[in-house]
């Protein structure tokens, strides 16, 4: 078995990335290094104080010490890695825009006066686990040791076990709607009308690049009859897997 450390390493780049940055600001929350209301998403802040940081930092608070905060970085530690390893292997600047992407959507639904939320960490794994039920639909998954069930419901058992438990309806529902944004960008539209619209910007791809994040992404084929490049934004081929528990 390996070390921690081992582990922590063999993580891949996009994920071991938010999981950590997670991680520092709870952990340093609990320490009282800072004040969560300085990182909250309060629009009156951002465009009458120009405190754009505000913008980005709230992704990165999943909540105090608890049950449910370790639920939420295991999440990203299972859901995020099996993608960024599985589908998007060395299609690291495609992940990143994905996450890019989900967060500027979940900026746009916060803004909603019914779908206002100060922290919207919650709502980026949600999304996470939402593109990976898509990915993985066959999966087998135990819940709590309780129910087995195909990872395609799993958002909405999360969700449906989120509410028994007292949790906030709204972060997971907003992740929800993000990740089916995203899905319906890069799969059921371009299949039904053959048309790409969400590609990966050049920017995100040249970002990855200079900074060498992750394994380079391959060359497309130019074989006849070859599968289209998924780095074109298409995230999702209708494969499905069986995970051991």
């Amino acid at each position: 078995m390996s070390s921690p450390a081992e582990f922590y390493n063999s993580l891949p780049p996009i994920s071991k990335a938010y999981g950590t940055a997670c991680l520092l600001f709870t952990t340093a929350s609990q320490l009282g290094l800072y004040d969560v209301f300085y990182i909250a998403l309060l629009y009156d802040y951002v465009f009458k104080n120009f405190q754009v940081w505000r913008l980005i930092t709230n992704f990165f608070f999943l909540g105090k010490f608890s049950i449910n905060f370790g639920i939420r970085l295991l999440m990203i530690a299972r859901y995020g890695v099996q993608l960024e390893k599985g589908p998007f292997e060395r299609r690291t600047a495609d992940f990143l825009w994905m996450m890019i992407f989900g967060a500027l959507s979940l900026l746009v639904l916060s803004a909603i006066p019914i779908f206002q939320a100060p922290f919207l960490g919650i709502s980026l794994v949600f999304m996470l686990l939402y593109v990976w039920s898509r990915e993985f639909p066959n999966a087998q998954i135990n819940i709590y040791g309780l129910v087995t069930i195909k990872a395609f419901y799993l958002p909405w058992a999360m969700l449906a076990l989120d509410v028994i438990f007292g949790s906030p309806l709204i972060p997971d529902l907003l992740g929800i709607i993000a990740g089916h944004l995203y899905y319906f960008l890069t799969v059921l539209h371009p299949l039904a009308t053959g048309k790409v619209i969400l590609k990966t910007p050049m920017w995100v791809r040249k970002l990855v690049a200079r900074w060498r994040i992750g394994a380079p992404t391959p060359q497309p084929s130019s074989r006849s009859g070859a599968q289209p490049d998924r780095s074109t934004g298409v995230a999702f081929r209708g494969r499905s897997y069986r995970l051991n528990e």
